[in-house]
């Protein structure tokens, strides 16, 4: 059974081998989070030449020294030999590794997310079924949608201002919860309240 985490990868160094669909789009969910990556393989389809820019890429076949400092790797070849090579040498090595063809000999998986700024909301089957997250996604993307973003960061500044505001805890618990039920319009009027800038 996986285990739920949130880890800053900021100061994380991470290596994707593979050029193909699969490592572009793990490639792309790290650049969402504002991390470059290093992408290793030897072709390269041509959407990389859209993040280019954003990414070291290194035109080679897979090496042990290419992942040697990484904590975070991913292996996308098209072949399960080199990715299974990939997944023992990380596992032996204390490190994180998603072999995206072997579920079994990865220690850690990504799950389809729905990201709204600071809103994260996470939703994973264990790979029993990848058609029933991408239908809960769908759902939740409907549900909380890009007005969100302003939502989180209008309720965090509330939050601040509350807390230095009122000593009594179970006053600011009440206070802090009462602040969910209240639709970003109303979030805004009470930030005026506390003259917080820019909500």
């Amino acid at each position: 059974m996986l285990y739920p985490i949130n880890i800053e990868i900021k100061d994380i160094e991470i290596t994707v081998i593979g050029g193909g669909e699969v490592a572009y789009r793990k490639c792309k969910n790290f650049l969402e989070f504002g991390k470059s990556v290093k992408v290793v393989s030897e072709n390269f389809i041509e959407k990389f030449d859209n993040i280019k820019d954003n990414i070291k890429v290194i035109q080679d076949r897979y090496k042990e020294e290419y992942v040697k400092t990484s904590f975070i790797v991913v292996a996308a070849t098209n072949n399960k030999e080199i990715n299974k090579q990939i997944g023992l040498y990380c596992r032996n090595n204390g490190k994180l590794v998603n072999v995206v063809d072997d579920i079994e000999l990865s220690n850690y998986t990504v799950p389809s997310y729905v990201k709204r700024g600071e809103l994260l909301i996470s939703i994973s089957t264990g790979g029993k079924s990848p058609s029933l997250s991408a239908k809960i996604k769908r759902d939740l993307e409907e549900q909380y949608d890009e007005s969100y973003e302003e939502y989180i960061n209008t309720l965090g500044e509330l939050r601040k201002e509350i807390i230095k505001n009122y000593e009594d805890i179970s006053v600011r618990k009440k206070i802090l919860n009462e602040l969910v039920n209240l639709n970003l319009e109303e979030l805004k009027l009470l930030g005026n309240k506390y003259q917080i800038i820019n909500l």
